[in-house]
């Protein structure tokens, strides 16, 4: 039964340390903007961490889907991509709060929080277009299809066009808004937070995902 188990185990004990020490831990004074809200680091970056394991898992199943059409594959698909966005959505939501302090605006149309934005959009299209379709065979096959589209886009959106322009998100091209916030320059205190919340979130993402697996499975069984 603990074989089971284990990793959920793990991961509230991950996250319970992240939640805890994370508002003790003694942090760097980097500058006089960052001050305490650097504790945000803990929640807004995992989050994308855990966003983009989980939209990796789903576009592998996608791609299982299209070799081997079964439902269980649709539907890990789907269910991954449901939760990697529900964590794009809080690291938006956590990056917004955070950029309130830093950049004096929730949003200011920085290229990084457009390029976000953009992608969480296309994602939900995903969702439409799955949800408007009757036929199921069909709605798996041209989901898949999409997701593997959709993950992809994730690159220029997040990871290239951001660092091609002027941007107050670190790792933007210009970069000021918040200094020395890089795995290079993270304090090793820091760094002991940082990994297990990384772990921590990703590890409860799984396991809400895994729930809602189940219940999709077991309603497929009965109908």
């Amino acid at each position: 039964m603990l074989r089971a188990f284990w990793w959920k185990i793990l991961a509230i004990c991950l996250l319970t340390y992240t939640c805890t020490y994370g508002f003790l831990v003694k942090i760097p004074k980097l500058d006089d903007r960052l001050q305490e809200s650097i504790r945000n680091f803990f929640f807004h970056v995992p989050m994308w961490f855990g966003m983009m394991i989980l939209l990796l898992v789903s576009v592998i199943y996608s791609i299982k889907h299209l070799n081997n059409p079964t439902h269980k594959n649709d539907s890990y698909a789907s269910s991954y991509a449901a939760m990697g966005t529900v964590f794009g959505s809080l690291g938006l939501i956590t990056g917004a709060l955070w950029a309130n302090y830093q950049w004096g605006q929730p949003w200011s149309g920085d290229p990084k929080q457009n390029g976000a934005a953009i992608a969480l959009l296309i994602y939900l299209a995903y969702f439409v277009l799955r949800g408007s379709m009757d036929d199921e065979e069909k709605r798996a096959r041209i989901g898949a299809v999409y997701n593997i589209f959709a993950f992809f886009m994730l690159f220029p959106t997040l990871w290239i066009l951001p660092r091609l322009t002027q941007s107050l998100h670190p790792g933007g091209q210009g970069s000021a808004g918040n200094p020395g916030i890089n795995g290079k320059d993270l304090a090793p205190s820091m760094k002991l937070v940082f990994w297990p919340a990384v772990f921590g979130w990703t590890l409860l993402g799984v396991w809400i995902t895994t729930l809602r697996i189940r219940v999709q499975l077991l309603n497929n069984k009965y109908v």
